[in-house]
């Protein structure tokens, strides 16, 4: 038992020698802030690692864009052996409104939720234990929604841990209040204005399939012998 207390202990000042998130700046985490732009967080990251890519999720109403940034082990950013697996960021019209850290699942190992909520608590300050759910709209690793564990939070941005039941791992999810309600809107938007133009998207896509083959076959019933 002595045995698995320290090693408890010995894994969670792990979590806190790590540069988690300085003070308790809820805009922070790492030198990543909230409301950056897309272009200094690529310059932030060292692209010549090819750990980083930007996907383009939905153009309207709204641009929405993530940023996947793999962490391998030895992190550049913290010099050391690194508890974090990937930082997925969310862009709004190019502006940074949320960041879903994973941990990694041997830095965890062991760990339980109370643990966890020490680690971060050191960083931020007494949490809250909301009986509440997060959303991962953009996200399919996720389930659509994950409970979460503990939230620290002001009038701005909030700070929330969890733990994924599908990668079972846990996570930090940094958001801007104001624009992730707003981006979140705009998603629900896109989705309803997609879902409404599939079917025809469909036909056009089936015409176009059907167009580009009797090209081919034109181009070979004219070009074919059998000899």
């Amino acid at each position: 038992m002595k045995t698995i207390r320290n090693t408890v202990t010995f894994l969670v000042m792990i979590l806190l020698s790590a540069p988690l998130i300085y003070g308790q700046d809820l805009s922070k985490y790492r030198n990543f802030s909230l409301g950056t732009s897309l272009t200094e967080i690529s310059k932030q990251l060292d692209l010549q690692t090819h750990n980083y890519k930007t996907t383009l999720i939905h153009q309207r109403p709204a641009v929405i864009q993530e940023g996947t940034f793999w962490l391998t082990g030895f992190s550049r950013l913290a010099k050391k052996v690194d508890p974090v697996s990937q930082i997925v960021f969310g862009f709004y019209n190019g502006e940074l409104y949320r960041m879903v850290v994973i941990y990694d699942n041997h830095s965890t190992e062991g760990l339980a939720a109370e643990d966890m909520v020490q680690a971060v608590s050191a960083q931020y300050g007494v949490a809250t234990m909301p009986a509440t759910e997060i959303s991962f709209p953009t996200k399919t690793l996720y389930d659509s929604k994950e409970k979460v564990i503990a939230r620290w939070e002001d009038s701005q941005n909030s700070v929330n841990l969890f733990h994924s039941s599908t990668l079972d791992s846990f996570g930090l999810v940094v958001l801007s209040k104001r624009l992730d309600a707003e981006a979140e809107v705009a998603i629900i938007e896109a989705v309803r204005l997609d879902n409404k133009e599939a079917p025809q998207k469909e036909i056009e896509r089936q015409a176009k399939v059907a167009d580009d083959l009797e090209v081919v076959r034109h181009k070979n019933k004219t070009t074919f012998h059998p000899e």
